[in-house]
């Protein structure tokens, strides 16, 4: 039986994430006013949805760490058959949302599952990599590839390439530090390399014209390339100082397609400049290296995984966001972690930092 809470486990909770975390979602709400304050539907609602998701999202951290977060596991199965079956609901009543079916809408409020599937998977397979031990042998993949094949293969449906590709740094991170052998880790890595011109050939042609445009944007600049190229003239226009918030010309002319959501590090680089943006990425830093300090820490191997794979959702889609911000990554669509706006995937965020957080405060044995 799982011990609840107790007031002792205080003494190891991380408040300094919790705080970082908050100082980038604070950040958020201001960037996302500056970001879209001449839209005619009103920024203030925008601001006013990542904040309630904020806000639930704490009421959720609170929740999460009233319980030893192993209770997950013996959850595990349920957990994973309730991803597979929203992430199902989503091709039949899902509504599209630039060019991908990815959105529930419920009443006013309209709802990501790809987001929780994340931490879903996270979840599930902690637990699957738990109780397999060391993986010496090759054959010994075929059940975990299969759990993460599943979700990838209905989010490929919908079609979100940028959620797959976060499916897939979350088993390779938390396969790597599983204890499975460096040759299983190669040869598994080489097979993927082997697969990329079939992969490449099942994409949607949009999806196809955004890797050739990373490659050269100049070869679409008014179709795919036009993202990239806006987004580098907004970084690049902020220098030193930035432009100041409300009066960058890339952002406030909209010349910056979605810069309240997957361009936002494109504002922060036009008008906050390279010092806001450090700023941010000193954030990110610490944000990932007290994660990092918090799955070394772990009582036991389960809370490392869970640990692990929090850190490498959040490492993949900081560096993905970013890198396609700057002109080094392919624009995929994924949000950039307490940035960008999105109730779900704010929401979503904010459960991962509660399971940190609750791996954190239970690393060492509490004397009741």
């Amino acid at each position: 039986m799982y011990k609840a809470y107790n007031k002792k486990l205080l003494k190891n909770f991380d408040y300094g994430l919790l705080i970082t975390a908050l100082l980038i979602s604070i950040l958020s709400l201001i960037v996302i006013l500056s970001a879209s304050h001449t839209l005619k539907t009103g920024s203030y609602q925008k601001v006013m949805i990542q904040l309630f998701a904020i806000l639930a999202g704490l009421v959720m951290i609170i929740i999460i760490n009233l319980f030893d977060y192993n209770i997950f596991q013996k959850f595990s199965t349920v957990i994973y058959i309730v991803n597979i079956l929203l992430l199902l609901s989503v091709l039949v009543i899902g509504k599209t949302s630039n060019g991908a079916q990815s959105w529930i809408h419920i009443g006013p409020v309209f709802i990501q599952p790809s987001e929780f599937s994340k931490i879903a998977l996270i979840l599930t397979l902690g637990q699957k990599f738990n109780n397999m031990g060391e993986i010496r042998y090759f054959k010994e993949l075929i059940v975990p590839l299969i759990h993460v094949a599943i979700p990838f293969i209905i989010v490929m449906l919908q079609p979100d390439l940028g959620t797959a590709l976060v499916f897939l740094a979350i088993f390779l991170g938390m396969l790597f530090i599983s204890g499975v052998k460096l040759r299983i880790f190669v040869s598994l890595i080489m097979s993927g390399l082997m697969l990329l011109p079939f992969a490449y050939k099942i994409l949607k042609p949009y999806q196809r014209n955004r890797l050739l445009s990373f490659v050269n944007p100049k070869l679409d600049p008014l179709g795919s390339g036009y993202h990239v190229t806006q987004s580098k003239i907004a970084v690049g226009s902020g220098m030193f100082w930035g432009k100041g918030l409300f009066n960058g010309s890339q952002t406030q002319l909209y010349y910056l397609p979605e810069a309240w959501t997957d361009f936002i590090f494109s504002v922060i680089g036009e008008e906050l400049g390279f010092i806001g943006a450090s700023f941010l990425l000193i954030l990110y830093a610490i944000l990932l290296y007290k994660s990092w300090k918090i799955a070394v820490m772990a009582k036991d191997r389960f809370g490392y995984l869970v640990a692990t794979g929090i850190i490498s959702m959040l490492a993949f889609h900081i560096l993905e966001n970013i890198g396609m911000a700057i002109g080094i990554m392919p624009v995929t669509g994924i949000p950039l972690p307490f940035m960008s706006y999105g109730g779900s995937s704010m929401l979503a965020n904010m459960i991962g930092l509660g399971l940190l957080l609750n791996i954190g405060m239970r690393r060492q044995k509490i004397n009741f």
